[in-house]
């Protein structure tokens, strides 16, 4: 499994995602990524079964219970509890899913493509998430350079 250009462009297409492992701490990475969606114009559902709102917006607790509207989600969980989540976001439908690097574990893709559905994996988000700046913009230069950005 390769992530492409076209894997990347249809995840964020929709301008709605949803984040399971959005949180409250503004010291996490589930933190920092929600707020810098919704700072460059996505419409973000975060997803943590221990919030009920995170910044004013509505938290949902799982997966399962996010709007059937929602076709992606970006999964920023402790690898302990990525698996689970794809899971959960393949058996509701979802269709563009992003497993955060250093979230996915050894079974990720095994489970992906057990289930048939591309899986956007080993890449950071904040490198690809319109307008990209500052330090990522810098590394998503150095990447293209050597050859290692999808296409």
């Amino acid at each position: 499994m390769k992530t492409t250009k076209k894997n990347i462009e249809n995840f964020f297409e929709p301008r709605k995602l949803a984040v399971a492992g959005a949180s409250r701490n503004p010291r996490k990475f589930g933190h920092g990524i929600f707020k810098e969606l919704v700072k460059r114009g996505y419409e973000v559902i975060p997803v943590n079964p221990r919030a009920d709102e995170i910044d004013g917006i509505k938290c949902y607790h799982r997966v399962s219970e996010i709007p059937g509207e929602v076709k992606s989600l970006l999964i920023v969980t402790p690898r302990e509890q990525t698996d689970n989540v794809l899971r959960e976001a393949i058996n509701k439908g979802i269709s563009n899913i992003w497993v955060q690097q250093m979230s996915e574990t050894e079974d990720t893709v095994k489970i992906a493509e057990e289930y048939q559905v591309e899986v956007i994996y080993r890449k950071c988000i904040y490198m690809f998430a319109e307008p990209v700046t500052g330090i990522h913009k810098f590394h998503r230069t150095i990447v293209k350079i050597f050859g290692r950005l999808p296409k």
